[in-house]
């Protein structure tokens, strides 16, 4: 008789997870709380112009080809991918702006106009990049965590020092111009830290910026969201919405033997957890918790945010469709995230325009935009400080780009701190997880596995490999080898 699997949550990592998990004949089900599936990665309908709510960024292409692969699929059979030229800008002051291509000798060609020389240091970062991104993606980040002998191989030997260098060390070394030290430390963020504490091994993420380049899903993020439960709902995964899990009930034997639901008891063998690690733990009696309150309170989280869904009523100029406004001090603003956890003063933000590329995002001749600014988890969260944050970057953004936009806005939807916690029961409102910093890397991360109870597994942002969309793919596949592994 087949076992059955229940998943909390219907996030990128719960869906790989589902799919792996099936295709091995297990009975999955899958149980998400709010009324659409996707998780973080939702979609916003409104009057005809579309958002993603949560992830924008097509990185690291190779690992959505390994994962459809694995089923014996493409990409290309669920979604269509375009390549972006330019990947994206990067404003610094008003009418600055320094414009990534899509090709890689067209970057170093920006880079030697920039600072004389650094196309040389550049080439050779990447070099490094490269060789940390194979590495990474054809090894370490598929190990489930279990153990530090994990990370110990000839190869990592061999890059030790890396892993006590920083990723802000390394780019300063050799390159001096303020702006290209800017666009070297801007996709460590992904990571969910600072570059003064993201290992230097991390770099791997540049070759995934500049190497691999930025790809953008027609019809955006939500389509892959899509393709998965296509291929889930293939493979018999059953899914089920405004199913919201109240209890993982726990037998006197330590074992998860099944779940409370609206609630309605509903036996099962095995329970996997997609959902905020926090949060689950809080399912199951304290005994059985892994991990205490101080624990979480001591750990360094990636940041929460607050987004801005907008559509306007006119096509913009002098952006991209990603478009980064660096032109204040991100370490003053980094400060306010992980060291002195407030509001910023002058906050960097980050705005997504898919209309620019994508004529599905937006009525004609309208633009659809989000914004996004970074914050510390568990701040004040008011309607007020909202409207004041908007208020603030829209005058920036007029300015910088030299248009006007703000009498041109037709409508425009918020979401921070307080809709993290309640749409996804997330600590603090957290965004993007833990950060990947030295202290919470690899084995040092919370467990796939339950240490105290039976036949609960966890899955996501919040475990192995770390934040963001890839590595949320490869922990789906991570956690569904663990569970074949003890089961």
């Amino acid at each position: 008789m087949k076992k059955t699997i229940h998943i909390i949550g219907s996030g990128f990592s719960s869906l790989a997870a589902s799919c792996y998990l099936a295709k091995e004949g297990y009975n999955v089900v899958v149980l998400e709380k709010n009324n659409t599936i996707g998780g973080r990665a939702r979609q916003l309908l409104k009057d005809n112009f579309t958002f993603d709510i949560g992830p924008t960024w097509y990185w690291m292409p190779d690992v959505f080809e390994n994962f459809f692969a694995d089923f014996g699929k493409k990409p290309s059979d669920f979604y269509e991918l375009e390549k972006l030229d330019p990947a994206y800008q990067v404003y610094f002051d008003k009418e600055d702006s320094i414009t990534i291509p899509g090709s890689l000798d067209e970057i170093y060609q920006i880079f030697e106009s920039e600072e004389k020389g650094s196309s040389k240091h550049l080439k050779e970062f990447l070099k490094s990049a490269k060789y940390n991104y194979d590495v990474s993606i054809n090894d370490l980040v598929y190990k489930p965590g279990v153990s530090p002998l994990e990370l110990v191989t000839p190869v990592t030997i061999g890059k030790v020092t890396q892993f006590f260098s920083t990723i802000r060390k390394q780019v300063r070394k050799k390159i001096k111009s303020k702006k290209l030290i800017q666009i070297l430390e801007f996709p460590v963020l992904f990571l969910g830290a600072k570059p003064s504490n993201t290992p230097a091994f991390y770099n791997f993420m540049n070759y995934a910026d500049f190497g691999l380049g930025t790809w953008h899903p027609k019809g955006g993020m939500y389509k892959v969201i899509e393709a998965m439960e296509t291929l889930a709902a293939s493979l018999n995964v059953t899914f089920k919405t405004n199913a919201n899990v109240q209890e993982i009930t726990v037998n006197e034997l330590g074992e998860a033997i099944g779940l409370v639901v609206n609630e309605e008891f509903i036996p099962s063998d095995i329970v996997l957890s997609g959902a905020d690690y926090h949060h689950t733990e809080t399912l199951i009696p304290k005994m059985y918790r892994q991990y205490s309150e101080k624990y979480w309170d001591k750990k360094v989280f990636a940041p929460s945010s607050l987004l801005f869904y907008v559509g306007i009523d006119k096509k913009l100029e002098n952006v991209c469709h990603h478009t980064l406004f660096f032109d204040t001090d991100f370490d003053v603003h980094a400060k306010t995230i992980y060291d002195a956890p407030s509001w910023p003063k002058e906050p960097l933000f980050y705005a997504s325009f898919p209309s620019v590329t994508d004529g599905s995002f937006a009525p004609m001749n309208k633009e659809a935009a989000t914004f996004l600014i970074p914050l510390a988890p568990g701040i004040e969260d008011t309607p007020e400080i909202r409207e004041k944050y908007f208020n603030i970057i829209i005058n920036r953004l007029e300015r910088l780009t030299n248009q006007s936009v703000k009498e041109h806005i037709l409508f425009k939807e918020s979401f921070c701190v307080n809709d993290f916690i309640k749409d996804y029961n997330s600590y603090k409102g957290n965004a993007y997880g833990l950060a990947n910093i030295l202290t919470q890397t690899a084995f040092l991360r919370p467990k796939i596995k339950s240490k105290k109870v039976k036949n609960l597994f966890f899955t996501g942002q919040l475990t192995v490999p770390g934040p963001g969309v890839p590595p949320a793919l490869i922990s789906g596949k991570i956690a569904s080898d663990l569970i074949l592994k003890n089961h």
